[in-house]
């Protein structure tokens, strides 16, 4: 059962920032070249907290993490965040074009606290495997600062549009931002606690899938442990500690405590907004790579095609269209020489045995079972440690480290339906780390949810 509630969020004053130039991208979606513009931006801009620049002699006494923490606190001391006097859910809606193309579509959905759960719970469902070091990362940050500053993206299903409807605003918002890819975000407050107490009652039967947000959510979810396992002293079976914001889920007399509650926005998975671009693989630092051999050692698993190795960007994706129509299309894109991979021969399947036929279907999953792991050797322990690989959106910027030899080869492919996301999630099942790029993204510095 999905808890979810009304919290206090902290907000940046409008009348000290300007508030495109203190919000962000997700922190794993800034660049050093978006940190840079970030820190020039503004003094106050939310770069410092969630992504700051390491200095010389950064040790255990001072760094990234004390850093933020004093930020945090100095700027909610001055009042550049001030917290909202009644408990709200916030509509959130995004108006965007999808990269490449020029059609307008809108996502729209609301940002609330949800109850953090185990996976075992069949409550939330996650989609991809994680990476042991973004979760050390933000689990520091987290310890330092006892603070949410983006909110993870959720999916539910509201087929009938019930939820939908009740978010509809006639007002005009409180926040409208343009961010760098020229996405318009747009806010709005409801308080009305008849309203939210509908919302809350038609979720609560409502199961959650993680679009974004894999290495948070269980950051959260480690940090709720650490801190039920030394809030030993009880009261009554209740933990001692308790929000200060009104915020608490109540269920069977049950009050939880702040930790044990996440910042979200839930999207609901019938949106047309709802948009999944691929994420491109891109191998550097191989002992040994040659394409040539990579084309013979890859021959016994699929039909490969030698093509024209001056293919853009825009090609490059045309190819993998049409190519997918039919199945599998990977793209393969060396120094002078790109390939084609599709129809896969049956050797293949003797590599993605134990998968289930949803996984065994994925050029993803294809790509790193047959082709990164055993094609160029490289283990599933490195692709987890990203030893020899980078994700990378753009796909003129991953064709170019290929072309320029700052990569051995990379991997394109088509992105991952949503129909798929949600079998695949639904059933328990995790595709490889980064296989979804949900776009847009959810504004970091939008609310801001403070544990203390």
């Amino acid at each position: 059962m999905a808890q979810i509630a009304p919290f206090r969020a902290l907000r940046y004053d409008p009348a000290r920032v300007e508030l495109a130039q203190v919000v962000t991208q997700p922190y794993d979606k800034i660049t050093p070249e978006m940190q840079e513009r970030y820190y020039a931006a503004s003094p106050y801009n939310l770069v410092r907290i969630i992504l700051g620049k390491q200095q010389p002699g950064d040790g255990s006494g001072e760094n990234t993490y004390t850093r933020a923490a004093e930020f945090f606190r100095e700027w909610r001391r001055q009042g550049v965040f001030l917290q909202e006097r009644d408990p709200a859910l916030y509509v959130y809606a995004q108006r965007f074009a999808v990269p490449g193309g020029k059609a307008e579509l809108e996502r729209r959905g609301f940002i609330a606290l949800g109850r953090i759960e185990e996976y075992s719970a069949g409550v939330v469902f996650r989609h991809e495997q994680t990476l042991a070091k973004p979760k050390a990362d933000r689990l520091e940050l987290l310890r330092a600062t006892s603070a949410h500053f983006g909110q993870l993206f959720m999916l539910y299903s509201d087929a009938a549009g019930e939820i939908d409807r009740l978010l509809t605003v006639a007002t005009e918002p409180e926040i409208e931002v343009r961010d760098e890819y020229g996405v318009i975000h747009r806010l709005w407050r409801m308080t009305d606690p008849a309203l939210i107490d509908l919302v809350r009652s038609k979720m609560r039967d409502k199961k959650l899938v993680i679009a974004d947000g894999h290495h948070r959510y269980e950051t959260a979810l480690n940090y709720c442990n650490e801190r039920r396992a030394a809030a030993t002293t009880k009261v009554g079976g209740v933990p001692r500690e308790r929000s200060s914001d009104e915020a608490e889920v109540r269920r069977e007399g049950r009050e939880y405590a702040p930790y044990e509650l996440v910042m979200m926005t839930f999207i609901p998975m019938e949106s047309p907004g709802l948009v999944i671009l691929p994420t491109h693989r891109v191998v550097h630092g191989l002992a040994q790579f040659s394409a040539g051999d990579f084309r013979e050692k890859a021959g016994p698993y699929f039909s490969v095609e030698e093509v024209d190795s001056s293919i853009d960007a825009g090609r490059a994706r045309a190819i993998l269209r049409e190519g997918g129509r039919s199945g599998t299309s990977v793209l393969a894109v060396t120094a002078d020489r790109v390939f084609l991979l599709d129809r896969p021969k049956p050797l293949s399947y003797s590599l993605l045995a134990g998968l289930s036929l949803r996984q065994q279907s994925l050029d993803v999953v294809q790509l790193h079972k047959i082709l990164l792991e055993s094609v160029l050797g490289i283990s599933e322990e490195a692709i987890r440690d990203q030893q020899n690989i980078r994700y990378i959106r753009d796909t003129e910027e991953a064709l170019a480290q290929a072309r320029s030899g700052a990569a051995n080869v990379a991997f394109f492919t088509n992105p991952v339906r949503m129909k798929e996301v949600k079998e695949i999630a639904l059933a328990g099942e995790v595709m490889p780390q980064k296989s979804t790029d949900f776009y847009p993204k959810l504004l970091s510095g939008l609310t801001i949810y403070a544990l203390e």
